[in-house]
């Protein structure tokens, strides 16, 4: 299909000249793109969903595929790495597509790859998460898809791996993506290009800076357990209800946590002056009971190599920045 896709987006962009006439053109191509991966009418047709403006993006484009929006779901993984506030963005905007959300309860917090952290933490979390939509789906009640409908048997997943995804060779969660089948409707254009389809849409959160799981705050090495991940999650929710005045959906914050039980705030840099204006140790030490608590730029997987992890110490050593999935 990647061929097709691109040769008709090379004719399409060039016999257009204006913004919206290119962009429309492009949402017309992946919306027959999509058509085209669904296959079968009848099929029953479920995204993995995060609230994210990528699988949003994918929920979108199925459920404008299929009159019939029973044909379609959308299903949401949680489990102590999923923050309540980001819970609470995918009901808003599965209910703004007006595609049905389920929710499911994932358990790669007992499985000791995904524990230890060590570089198969996504890989094992992708494969609970999978593994669950399968099982779920196939004993979804006929009140949800009844066998007047057909495509019973015929169930397809989705995710919403884009093309700078694909080509980065950390994301392991796309090796567990292709041993269950998963389809990827936005592998061919590039997260840019996902924000300004999404807007084009209509989606509300195109522009909403990226959440990934609260696995990824935690650098390699330091167990992802559930205390870990409350902690974070608790963390987070303070920062942003004390920079309130300032932040909003489209700003970068992680709180990461560090070996030796050290906190660090990441901010977009222009927030990271008014940041440091404020007294974080009693949250953080005393009432959190991390060892300590610093601030310093945002930086994308800025915790996802085994050499951050090692120089971590040092704020003289610049840290390897490599994108883990969802970091």
């Amino acid at each position: 299909m990647a061929s097709s896709y691109e040769e008709e987006g090379e004719e399409s962009d060039t016999s257009r000249s204006s913004s919206s006439g290119r962009i429309s053109a492009r949402v017309d191509r992946l919306l027959a793109h999509t058509r085209s991966l669904m296959g079968d009418v009848t099929a029953r047709h479920v995204v993995a969903f995060s609230g994210g403006v990528d699988s949003s993006l994918v929920a979108a484009l199925l459920r404008q595929c299929r009159s019939n929006s029973e044909q379609v779901r959308a299903i949401l993984g949680l489990s102590p790495a999923v923050p309540k506030e980001q819970l609470e963005t995918a009901r808003a905007i599965a209910d703004h597509i007006g595609i049905p959300l389920s929710i499911i309860r994932t358990n790669e917090g007992q499985d000791e790859t995904y524990l230890a952290n060590e570089g198969q933490a996504c890989l094992a979390c992708k494969t609970h998460l999978y593994s669950s939509m399968r099982a779920v789906v196939d004993h979804l009640t006929d009140e949800i898809w009844s066998s007047t409908q057909g495509g019973r048997d015929t169930l397809q997943l989705y995710n919403g791996t884009n093309a700078d995804d694909v080509k980065d060779p950390t994301r392991l969660g796309l090796i567990a993506a292709q041993t269950f089948e998963v389809l990827s409707p936005l592998q061919h254009i590039t997260k840019d290009e996902v924000r300004e389809i999404s807007k084009h849409l209509g989606l509300p959160n195109w522009n909403y800076a990226a959440s990934p799981c609260l696995r990824s705050r935690l650098a390699l090495g330091v167990p992802a357990t559930a205390g870990h991940l409350h902690r974070i999650e608790e963390a987070e929710r303070f920062v942003r209800e004390q920079l309130r005045p300032i932040l909003d959906q489209t700003s970068n914050l992680r709180v990461r946590l560090l070996s030796e039980n050290r906190a660090r705030i990441e901010l977009d840099a222009e927030h990271v002056d008014y940041a440091e204006t404020i007294d974080w140790e009693n949250k953080f030490v005393t009432e959190l009971g991390f060892s300590s608590v610093s601030i310093k730029p945002f930086r994308s997987g800025s915790v996802a190599t085994r050499k951050a992890r090692e120089h971590s110490h040092s704020d003289d050593i610049p840290q390897q920045v490599v994108v883990s999935l969802h970091a």
